[in-house]
């Protein structure tokens, strides 16, 4: 999300001031980014969420346009598989009001019967399912952290400079941001500042004494891999909530925990109990071959989890007028990342939004406490 911003601010003509990226950590080894699942969607029930990944997906298709330095391109190896949700009765009703709000969207996108959907997809057990959402166009898997670095590098060329030390400290007089104090010792003076620390967003906005709603919350993912012969197979989303889809040889899969079992966690120890108490047995119903699968890898990352209602919060807070959120993304950031950067450098640029009216994420409804709930959490 910082390197987002960084290049879209670098690349706006009408921007005038200079560009400093803060990393705690060049390796990158642990940001959420790395070690996300690294997919994008169109299939949100909140419409801007939706527009958000539109952009998303032109951005990607496009990014020769917009990322391109002395003649190379990054490699994202966007793969355009779609997302297929499904449903039991259950579920049934929130699939077809989120179906209908897509549809609004211009959203590419079919709700299939059982039937359809054993038809296209032999190896799924569709017994107990009602219907299927599958995205046709925009939706998929990527290298979230060939994206990264890719719009690192163009920002760069375009002139922001990046600095490995982690903000300490914002300093704050009256309503403004006078300066950040750092860690390696040193304090820089800012005219805006952007808070995009992640995990990190809410310790960094206590310091400014702002209480923000984001929390930390560990996703284990697991690479697998099978005999099972799964064609076509795109990014499914099983009724429990469990996930999975090619990766390469093998598959990758996630499932988050209940919620009375999902604390706020900074740790990065794999749960792999809930391999084998929920996603082993879940993933063996749905795809009888993967009863047989092997688990050659895992790890964990993290959620920056907005706990008020699952939407990023995206904005100044109005006691503080140079100091911008782009928080609690809640799984969201990276297929959001393009539109949201494009967002903050015409925040910092205009005063305001140009592209995409997005005010319903603002401070507003979080002070007010009047949640704008995103239902399809994954």
């Amino acid at each position: 999300m910082g390197s987002a911003a960084a290049y879209f601010l670098a690349a706006q003509p009408d921007f005038s001031g200079n560009v400093l990226v803060l990393e705690q950590d060049f390796s990158y080894e642990k940001c959420a980014t790395a070690l996300s699942a690294a997919s994008i969607r169109h299939q949100f029930s909140t419409p801007e969420n939706i527009r958000l990944s539109q952009f998303g997906s032109h951005f990607l298709k496009h990014i020769a346009d917009y990322l391109t330095v002395d003649g190379e391109v990054p490699d994202v190896g966007f793969h355009e598989r779609g997302y297929l949700f499904l449903a039991t009765p259950a579920g049934h009703d929130i699939l077809q009001s989120n179906h209908r709000i897509q549809k609004a969207e211009g959203v590419d996108v079919d709700l299939l019967t059982p039937a359809q959907l054993k038809q296209r997809y032999a190896w799924m057990n569709v017994d107990d399912l009602v219907a299927g959402s599958l995205g046709n166009a925009g939706e998929g898997w990527l290298d979230a952290y060939g994206l990264m670095r890719g719009l690192r590098r163009k920002a760069i060329g375009l002139g922001a400079e990046y600095r490995q030390a982690r903000v300490l400290q914002l300093n704050r007089e009256g309503q403004r941001i006078v300066s950040a104090t750092l860690s390696d010792g040193s304090t820089v003076a800012c005219g805006t500042v952007i808070n995009t620390a992640g995990t990190g967003a809410t310790a960094l906005a206590q310091t400014a004494g702002i209480a923000l709603p984001v929390q930390a919350r560990k996703r284990s993912i697991f690479y697998f891999t099978s005999s099972a012969r799964v064609p076509g197979c795109p990014m499914v989303i099983d009724p429990s909530g469990a996930y999975f889809r090619p990766e390469g040889e093998g598959y990758i899969c996630g499932v988050a925990p209940d919620p009375q079992d999902d604390p706020e966690c900074f740790d990065f120890a794999v749960q792999h109990t809930l391999f084998d108490e929920v996603l082993w047995p879940t993933l063996a119903a749905r795809v009888p071959g993967f009863e047989a699968l092997r688990v050659q890898r895992s790890w964990a990352g993290h959620y920056d989890m907005n706990v008020l209602d699952h939407n990023l919060i995206l904005g100044a807070h109005p006691a503080v007028e140079n100091l911008l959120f782009a928080n609690g993304f809640s799984g969201h950031g990276m297929q959001q990342s393009p539109a949201v950067g494009r967002a903050l450098s015409e925040l910092v640029t205009y005063g305001g939004f140009r592209t995409l009216d997005l005010q319903a994420f603002g401070w507003a409804r979080v002070l007010k406490n009047e949640p704008l709930f995103e239902i399809n959490i994954v």
